[in-house]
């Protein structure tokens, strides 16, 4: 992903976890998936999603 900017929107967070778009805003709901609210938009910081993702890699690899 070539894309700079420092926060996705909860739509496109879904495309990148391969999750619905449903499945997206109510993992945002209840807190699993970190967002920021900017007025009325809800995003998703960039980092704090990569961090996610590699935090639930070791995870996995340590269960392993």
């Amino acid at each position: 992903m070539q894309d700079e900017r420092l926060v996705l929107s909860v739509d496109e967070a879904a495309v990148a976890l391969g999750i619905s778009r449903g499945s997206a805003y109510t993992a945002a709901q209840r807190g699993e998936l970190p967002t920021i609210r900017v007025g009325r938009r809800i995003l998703v910081p960039r980092d704090a999603l990569e961090r996610l993702l590699r935090v639930a890699r070791r995870r996995r690899t340590a269960a392993a």
